[in-house]
């Protein structure tokens, strides 16, 4: 359940909202998230299976994140199978920001 990107999909809280069908973490982290982004979030935009299978995703994994439509473009399994992943600022602020998702792109 590794994101394109490198985080973990299984610890985002709205995928464990959706295999959980829990509502209250629903309501919760689109609270949240619309405060860290300054955005109208709502508890029916919190429903995500992973970026990487199909399924339902949140609006910004479907169609907002810039990260996955390169994915998709550039047809890699993640990030860490690009060759340009080294000088690539689309993904570098997450790499910069945790080790753990920088780890996960490149332990193959």
């Amino acid at each position: 359940m590794i994101a394109y990107c490198g985080l973990d999909c299984e610890k985002c809280d709205a995928y464990i909202a959706t295999i959980n069908n829990d509502d209250a973490l629903r309501e919760t982290t689109a609270k949240r998230w619309a405060e860290l982004n300054n955005a109208p979030i709502t508890a029916e935009m919190i429903n995500c299976m992973g970026c990487r299978i199909d399924g339902v995703k949140t609006p910004f994994c479907d169609s907002m994140c810039e990260v996955r439509k390169c994915a998709l473009r550039k047809a890699v399994e993640t990030c860490g199978d690009c060759g340009e992943i080294g000088s690539c600022k689309i993904v570098a602020e997450i790499l910069n920001n945790c080790e753990e998702a920088r780890d996960n792109l490149t332990k193959k």
